[in-house]
């Protein structure tokens, strides 16, 4: 196994372009210059304990600089979610005892009065004079004469589950260096390709399928702060990019721009990601002439699954003999999964389990979270967190996410800290976050409260409440919400959210997010709604979701 660090150095003579914003253009050369500088700057200043940097940022050249800067330096870089506010920011960057923090004016906004524990100057805001003074010292820095293992923890990636908190995934240096250079291996990039990477490089999916990807073989990284669904194809276009990746419903945006005669005629030769519905992917590789590869995986790694060309109609696709689906209480497999002419699933109960490894998986653990460890890995088997069926051919399905997180336009979401935001508003005594199908992929937010005695919930101030929540996350708003006296409960006193679940958005007093309003509030949800909502399901090709 071989580390990032040999992959950057190797780069050092390069004068190929690698990166690329707007008009901004870096040479590999510059690159690695750079990412060395910055690994002497941390060398120079770091103190005992964690050598953690974490990073707020958009996709700027910055953020890939200090990736290269942690390959060479042997320390950790820890991806920081901008969405994220108030202290939950500041809780991401104490749990992880990060040293350092790499910010832009607009984060340094966002960090303003948090208790980070880190010092002042340690805040470290690119384009400013000051950051300019910290690096002219180790302008010329040389390469390290001796490269970190490839058993260096190179970043940590935050991850919901279960517990409420985010869970930091351990990213080491061969880890990555393994994953990104068999993608791009898979994916055939070269010196010529450029990469378009418009998803955000605080998430796995773009440092391994784009920034490494592209490192392994000296291709170039054009980049956009932020996507942007009109300004795909214009940027695909001026970059000359030949390859893109994704997560979550950046096809269906793209696809929903104005159809024009000439969307063919673009560089593209191929996208990766995960995610994708499957009606959108047929649909994207014909508009733009471009083959999308989507697969099923997690921050993790310990679960992948591929759809192959004979892949049933709303399958996730086949995966190692080891990939199971597992009863979760008894770690018993589940029987397969049996469906009527109509692709109805007959047996739910005895077919849908949690989708498991039974072998050594590329799983590293968690940041300091040794019951989240076990949790997901024991008696030999990786536990997803995520649950599945699987057909007597072999075929995987994703069935949902547990009651406790979901995951919205590609972000996981933990359920505990939007919950205790919602409690706040007057007159909610209980307050229950839970995920429902979304017609397109993932999850769509709703919530359930129970009120207490006397009170009434107001959807118009409820609204007013959202906007006025600094730490509410970007993707917290609900889609849907049922407000009753009371909710269904266990014996100790714990919300039945899987009833919730199940029962969805069919009870009669839901409301639904008014997206058509000019206002932008919640309204009673009526008969044909509900019927538009369950033909689309079927015209995305994932009515079976609402058969669980």
């Amino acid at each position: 196994m071989t580390s990032l660090a040999a992959l950057v150095a190797a780069r050092a003579g390069d004068p190929n372009p690698a990166l690329r914003l707007d008009d901004e253009v870096w040479s590999y050369q510059q690159y690695v210059a750079g990412a060395a500088q910055r690994a002497a700057l941390v060398a120079a200043e770091r103190r005992p304990g964690a050598p953690h940097v974490g990073v707020l940022l958009e996709n700027v050249p910055e953020f890939a600089l200090w990736y290269a800067a942690a390959a060479l330096g042997g320390f950790t870089i820890v991806g920081l979610n901008p969405t994220r506010r108030g202290d939950e920011l500041a809780r991401d960057i104490t749990f992880t005892e990060c040293q350092f923090v790499v910010t832009d004016a607009a984060g340094a906004e966002l960090l303003a009065g948090l208790d980070l524990e880190v010092t002042p100057e340690r805040v470290m805001v690119i384009g400013t004079e000051a950051y300019a003074a910290a690096l002219a010292p180790h302008a010329d820095a040389p390469l390290p004469t001796e490269l970190p293992d490839p058993a260096t923890q190179h970043a940590l990636v935050f991850t919901s589950g279960t517990s409420g908190n985010p869970k930091a995934v351990i990213y080491s240096q061969g880890r990555l260096h393994m994953s990104g250079t068999m993608l791009a291996m898979m994916l055939e990039l070269g010196p010529d390709d450029v990469t378009y990477c418009a998803m955000p490089l605080f998430h796995s999916n773009a440092i391994i399928t784009a920034w490494v990807a592209s490192l392994a073989n000296g291709s170039t990284l054009a980049m956009r702060r932020r996507f942007s669904a009109s300004q795909f194809l214009p940027d695909v276009r001026r970059y000359g990019a030949t390859y893109f990746n994704y997560v979550g419903k950046p096809l269906a945006y793209v696809l929903a721009t104005p159809e024009l005669p000439d969307d063919a005629d673009n560089p593209l030769r191929r996208a990766f990601g995960n995610e994708g519905a499957e009606a959108d992917i047929a649909r994207f590789t014909a508009r733009f002439a471009c083959p999308v590869i989507d697969g099923y995986g997690s921050s993790e790694g310990g679960v992948s699954i591929s759809r192959t060309p004979d892949s049933p109609p709303g399958s996730l696709g086949r995966a190692a003999e080891t990939v199971c689906i597992l009863h979760a209480e008894t770690g018993e497999e589940c029987d397969r999964a049996r469906f009527d002419d109509n692709g109805r699933l007959l047996n739910a109960d005895a077919a849908v389990g949690e989708i498991a490894n039974r072998a050594k998986t590329m799983f590293e653990g968690y940041w300091n979270n040794p019951e989240a460890d076990r949790e997901r890995a024991h008696d030999g088997t990786y536990w997803s967190g995520d649950l599945g069926y699987r057909d007597e051919a072999g075929f995987f399905y994703f069935a949902g996410r547990s009651s406790d997180w979901l995951r919205v336009d590609g972000e996981n979401l933990a359920a505990a800290p939007l919950e205790r935001i919602f409690k706040r508003f007057p007159g909610v005594a209980v307050a229950a976050v839970y995920g429902v199908p979304d017609p397109e992929v993932g999850d769509r937010l709703m919530l359930a409260v129970g009120l207490e005695e006397g009170a009434t919930f107001d959807p118009v101030a409820f609204d007013a409440f959202l906007a006025d929540q600094p730490d509410l996350h970007a993707k917290g708003r609900p889609s849907f919400i049922r407000a009753e006296a009371t909710l269904p409960m266990t014996e100790t006193n714990k919300v039945l959210k899987r009833l919730l679940q199940r029962e969805r958005w069919d009870a009669p007093a839901t409301l639904v997010d008014d997206l058509t309003s000019q206002g932008r509030s919640y309204r009673p949800m009526t008969a044909s709604d509900r019927t538009a909502l369950v033909n689309r399901f079927t015209e995305r090709g994932r009515g079976t979701l609402l058969d669980l």
